[in-house]
């Protein structure tokens, strides 16, 4: 059973099908701002090229408001902000923007983050996103396909003679896990929060 996101939720009441179509434009772009803009708060480390941003809670927390496909789409608009040459990914001294960018050892955390929308969506559109611990196991599901994706990526990016995998374990995961499960658990209470607010419902759909 598909039940509405927050964002759904809230322009469900506008009349008019073109203002709904202009909000959800506005709001695929406003989380598209939002992705670079968390990208702009980073932290290069010196032993891996992956640096230490908010963007992948800005990620989740945009797929578990707008839901799958807007979600999606936000990411699809943010990494396309990046194609054009516009300045949106980290700041780096060793990795340029635009595509360059996407093909290098932190393209994978990239080009996944439209799937990682998608996931976290897809399962606040069956209610978890309502209470707290069900917000936490939707947020965990998208950030997994972010390690997933980002581990993957680095490891075929690293000589096997350098480490492969267990480096790319080392680079990727374990320098951030723990920084990100905290702000997971800190960013999961934002949707229920609003929620229990608003005293929004919504209606349901089969």
């Amino acid at each position: 059973m598909v039940r509405p996101t927050f964002f759904s939720a809230v322009t469900d009441r506008i009349d008019s099908a073109a203002s709904q179509r202009g909000v959800r434009a506005a709001a695929v772009l406003l989380m598209a701002a939002l992705t670079a803009a968390a990208a702009q708060v980073s932290v290069p480390l010196p032993f891996t090229p992956v640096p230490l941003t908010f963007q992948p809670m800005i990620v989740l927390l945009g797929g578990v408001a707008l839901g799958s496909t807007l979600g999606m789409w936000s990411q699809v608009a943010y990494l396309a902000l990046g194609l054009l040459g516009l300045p949106v990914f980290a700041a780096s001294p060793l990795l340029p923007q635009g595509l360059a960018r996407l093909a290098g050892p932190t393209g994978g955390y990239l080009l996944c983050y439209p799937v990682a929308a998608f996931v976290a969506g897809w399962l606040a559109e069956r209610g978890l996103d309502r209470r707290y611990l069900g917000s936490v196991a939707a947020m965990a599901a998208g950030l997994v396909v972010i390690y997933a994706s980002g581990t993957a990526w680095l490891a075929l990016m690293t000589p096997s003679a350098a480490g492969g995998f267990q480096a790319a374990l080392a680079a990727g995961v374990y320098p951030f896990v723990l920084a990100d499960i905290f702000k997971l658990f800190l960013a999961a209470g934002v949707m229920p929060g609003l929620w229990k607010l608003t005293g929004l419902r919504g209606s349901q759909q089969e």
